[in-house]
């Protein structure tokens, strides 16, 4: 793999390639390791063009790594909404929080301070410390190890870590020592733009002469990528309970606890089905109490929906619903507050939503899509 020609013939043609052709991003107009830091954070599960947007209302809502520290959690939430993986913000905010109590509220120049951090792996470390300070570490994700493979005609299977890990020490070692930052960033672009996963355009590759996979006819064969286990499905009943009386044209939600899957998020009160199906789901939702003596009372099914975690597939059936105190007539509504139990005990509070505080509160994409076709169906109401 080690062909001292082929390594300086990649490294020169590859920047002078980023030179002519690296996309103008907004994260690429500075220095500053926080918002290069949240740009890499935002970048691990979503594509550029999703990105932006988020970014920069990000930084006008936290342009400063202290102003994003300060912020409730709450806000940082909300700002995040829509973009998925939540527990990248939860650790991004832990870590930033961290950074103004050891390091003065300013990112540390240090591989081992960095790679310290809540959430920061050898990825974002390579990014902030290559791009913000000149370091020559380097930044290996999916892109990069697509192009070494394909370039060096590597067999290795990239899911594996040692596979992971043995690129970051070939990469380090070919990266030239006056510009790692330019160097990771040309390894990202080309893999995002040239060497994509299904079709790769070798003809407008800068390396394409000496790229191996090529030459062979084998660059649709890599990289090597051993399948991931398959995610788990679980069937859902979804209660969208619709307020009376006082709390008439609400929609009652609940937030999940500080920790676990969708941590510190709102979201329309479910519970998990025993079967792989929707028998029975009615009267699951009966089942399971709200604070206070109140239950709810199924109306008919609005909509199903799916939604993919990375281990976890949601088969859901949402439900039209009300409430009903201890099996009296459909009316009233319990107060907000702490709940107990039901709903596979996994609550922290419930409360109302008004039409009007939608703009404030964090929800997870599915629910995003739920209060979405509501609002819809409604005209325009809690949703």
């Amino acid at each position: 793999m080690e062909n001292s020609s082929n390594v300086q013939y990649f490294a020169d043609r590859l920047l002078a390639w980023y030179d002519r052709e690296k996309r103008d991003l907004p994260w690429r107009r500075t220095r500053d390791p926080y918002r290069i830091w949240v740009s890499e954070i935002m970048l691990q599960q979503a594509r550029v063009e999703t990105v932006i947007p988020y970014y920069e209302n990000f930084m006008a809502k936290f342009p400063t790594l202290r102003a994003l520290a300060d912020a409730p959690d709450d806000e940082v939430l909300k700002a995040w909404e829509g973009l998925g993986y939540y527990s990248r913000i939860r650790h991004l905010h832990a870590a930033v929080r961290e950074v103004c109590e050891l390091y003065g509220g300013e990112v540390p120049d240090d591989p081992e301070a960095v790679a310290a951090l809540p959430g920061v792996g050898p990825y974002t470390a390579g990014a902030i410390l290559s791009i913000a300070f000149n370091r020559p570490v380097p930044a290996v994700d999916g892109n990069v190890m697509r192009v070494v493979s394909r370039f060096f005609l590597l067999e290795d299977d990239v899911a594996r870590p040692a596979t992971r890990a043995k690129m970051e020490t070939f990469v380090g070692k070919m990266m030239p020592r006056d510009r790692p930052g330019n160097f990771n960033q040309a390894m990202m672009d080309l893999g995002a733009t040239v060497c994509t996963p299904k079709r790769p355009g070798c003809l407008v590759c800068p390396v394409m002469e000496r790229c191996e996979a090529r030459l062979q006819g084998r660059e649709h064969e890599l990289p090597v990528k051993s399948k991931a286990k398959k995610p788990r499905t679980e069937y859902r009943a979804v209660a969208l309970i619709e307020g009376t009386g006082a709390h008439a044209g609400r929609l009652l939600i609940r937030q999940r606890p500080n920790a676990g899957l969708l941590a510190g998020m709102w979201e329309l009160p479910h519970v998990l089905l025993p079967a792989p199906s929707f028998e029975g789901a009615e009267d699951a939702l009966r089942d399971c109490p709200l604070p206070g003596g109140w239950t709810v009372v199924p109306f008919e099914p609005f909509m199903d929906i799916e939604h993919e975690f990375s281990h976890i597939r949601w088969v859901m059936r949402v439900y039209l619903a009300g409430l009903a105190e201890d099996g009296a007539a459909e009316g009233g509504a319990p107060e907000s507050g702490a709940a107990e139990g039901g709903f596979d005990g996994n609550v922290a509070e419930t409360r109302w939503l008004a039409p009007d505080e939608r703009d404030r509160v964090a929800f997870p994409n599915v629910f995003i899509r739920i209060l979405e076709e509501y609002r819809k169906r409604k005209g325009g109401g809690a949703g």
